[in-house]
C-alpha cells in the first residue's frame, strides 16, 4: 500500500510535465526516430489485429476442425519463437534498419497471400511466414527505441512507446469486427497490408541511414549469447513476462467462453470484456513508466504482479458481468503498473549487455511462449475438470512468474556477495 501512495507524486509531476511542455513529452533527443517507431508499430499492430480475430471464422469457412484452428495459430508462435534469437542477434551486429523493413515488408505480402489463399494448408504456411516478419520487427524496433532512451528515463520512455503496442492492440479487432460487416473478410485483408505498407514508407523514408547505425554500433563488442542467457536478473524479467503474457493468453482464449456460457452475453459485451483489461493496461503505460523511474522498479513489478494474481483468479467467483469487468481492470491495473518497469529493466539489461537486441528477443521469446503454453494448459484444465478451473490455472501462473521474479533477482545479488 505504501508503493500505492508513492505513485501518486511521480504521477501528478507527470500531469504537470505535459500540462507545462507537451512537445518535450518524447524523452529522447531522437525524437523524429521515436515517433517513427511509435508509429510503424501502431500501423503495423494494428492491421495484424484486423485480422487475427477473423481468421478463426475464414479458417472455419475454409472446412477447418478445432485441429486446424490451432495449428494456424500455433504456426506464428513456432517460427516466431525460434527466428527470434536470431533476428535480435543479427540486428546487434548489422544494424537495426534492414531486419524491419524486410519483416514489414513480410507483413505487407502476407496480407496478399491471405487474399488469394484457398487451403487449411496454404493458411497454416502464410501464418508460419508472418512469424517470421513479426520476429523481423517487434524485438528489433524495442531495441532501437532502448538505444535511443537516456539514461535515468527508460520506464518513461519505455512506458510511452508502449502505449503504440496496447492502443492498436484495443483498436484492431474493433475495426476488424466493422470491416468484416460492413465490407468483406478479403477487405480486412487489405487493410492489413494497406496498414503495413504505411509503416514500410515510414521506415524507409524517416528512419537513418544503416551507415548511421554503423558509426553507432562499430565500438560494441560481439557478447557471447551464454553471457546473456546465463544472466540471472534478465532469467527474471523473463519469467514474469512470461507468466503475464500466459494469462493474457488464457484471458482471450477462454474468458469469452465463459462469458457465452455461464451468462449468455452477446458479442458485443464480449468484445468490449476482452479489450477493456488491454485498454486499461495502455493507458496506465505512460504514468507508471514515469513512476517506475523515480520509483523501485522491481517492487514495481511485485506490487503489479499481485494484483494482476488476483484479477485473473476473480472471474473463478464471477455471479454476474459487471464481476467480469471488476476482474479485467484489475488485470489490466497490474499489468499497468508492472510491464513499464519490466521493459525498463530490459533496456537497462540491454544497454548493460551491449546487446540490446538479444535481449529484447530473448524477452519476446517469452512472450510468444506464453501466449503458446498459457492457453493450451489452461485448456487441459478445463476438458480435465470445468471451464472456469482455467483462471486458477492463471492465477498459479502469475503468482509463479512474479515468485520466480523475486527468487532471481535475490539468488543474482547473493551470488555477487
Amino acid at each position: 500500500m505504501d508503493l500505492f501512495y508513492a505513485i501518486k507524486e511521480p504521477v501528478s509531476q507527470l500531469t504537470a510535465k505535459i500540462l507545462r511542455s507537451g512537445n518535450r513529452i518524447i524523452p529522447s533527443d531522437h525524437k523524429g526516430i521515436f515517433l517513427t517507431l511509435f508509429f510503424i508499430i501502431f500501423t503495423t499492430v494494428t492491421g495484424v489485429g484486423i485480422v487475427v480475430p477473423l481468421l478463426p471464422i475464414y479458417a472455419n469457412d475454409l472446412g477447418a476442425t478445432g485441429i486446424y484452428v490451432a495449428m494456424i495459430f500455433a504456426s506464428f508462435s513456432l517460427s516466431r519463437t525460434f527466428l527470434l534469437p536470431l533476428f535480435g542477434r543479427l540486428s546487434d551486429q548489422r544494424g537495426r534498419k534492414p531486419f524491419i523493413l524486410a519483416g514489414l515488408a513480410t507483413y505487407a505480402l502476407v496480407s496478399v497471400a491471405f487474399v488469394y489463399s484457398t487451403t487449411l494448408e496454404g493458411l497454416i504456411f502464410i501464418r508460419f511466414v508472418q512469424g517470421a516478419g513479426s520476429a523481423m520487427v517487434m524485438p528489433v524496433v524495442q531495441a532501437y527505441v532502448g538505444e535511443i532512451t537516456p539514461e535515468g528515463s527508460e520506464g518513461y520512455s519505455m512506458g510511452l512507446f508502449n502505449l503504440s503496442m496496447f492502443l492498436s492492440l484495443s483498436l484492431g479487432p474493433v475495426m476488424g469486427g466493422v470491416i468484416h460487416d460492413l465490407l468483406s473478410m478479403d477487405a480486412a485483408f487489405v487493410c492489413m497490408g494497406l496498414l503495413s505498407s504505411l509503416g514500410l514508407t515510414l521506415c524507409l523514408v524517416f528512419l537513418p541511414p544503416l551507415s548511421m547505425e554503423k558509426s553507432r554500433l562499430k565500438n560494441q563488442t560481439k557478447v557471447p549469447w551464454s553471457q546473456v542467457i546465463t544472466d540471472w536478473e534478465l532469467g527474471a524479467l523473463v519469467s514474469f513476462r512470461y507468466a503475464y503474457t500466459a494469462c493474457i493468453g488464457i484471458i482471450w482464449c477462454f474468458l469469452p467462453l465463459f462469458a457465452d456460457k455461464h451468462f449468455g452475453l452477446s458479442g458485443s459485451r464480449i468484445g468490449f470484456l476482452v479489450m477493456l483489461g488491454i485498454f486499461v493496461s495502455g493507458i496506465l503505460q505512460l504514468p507508471m513508466g514515469y513512476a517506475a523511474d523515480r520509483l523501485n522498479k522491481k517492487r514495481m513489478v511485485i506490487f503489479g504482479g499481485a494484483i494482476s494474481s488476483c484479477g485473473i483468479f476473480l472471474p473463478f467467483f464471477a455471479d454476474s458481468y459487471y464481476d467480469l469487468l471488476f476482474s479485467v481492470t484489475l488485470f489490466g491495473i497490474g499489468g499497468g503498473i508492472a510491464m513499464p518497469a519490466i521493459t525498463a529493466l530490459a533496456v537497462i539489461k540491454g544497454d548493460e549487455k551491449k546487446a540490446m537486441g538479444s535481449v529484447m528477443s530473448v524477452i519476446t521469446v517469452a512472450h510468444s511462449l506464453g501466449m503458446l503454453t498459457g492457453s493450451l494448459i489452461a485448456g487441459l484444465a478445463m476438458d480435465f475438470f470445468s471451464l472456469k478451473f482455467a483462471f486458477p490455472c492463471g492465477m498459479i501462473f502469475m503468482g509463479s512468474g512474479t515468485l520466480a521474479f523475486i527468487f532471481f533477482y535475490n539468488y543474482h545479488h547473493r551470488s555477487r556477495i
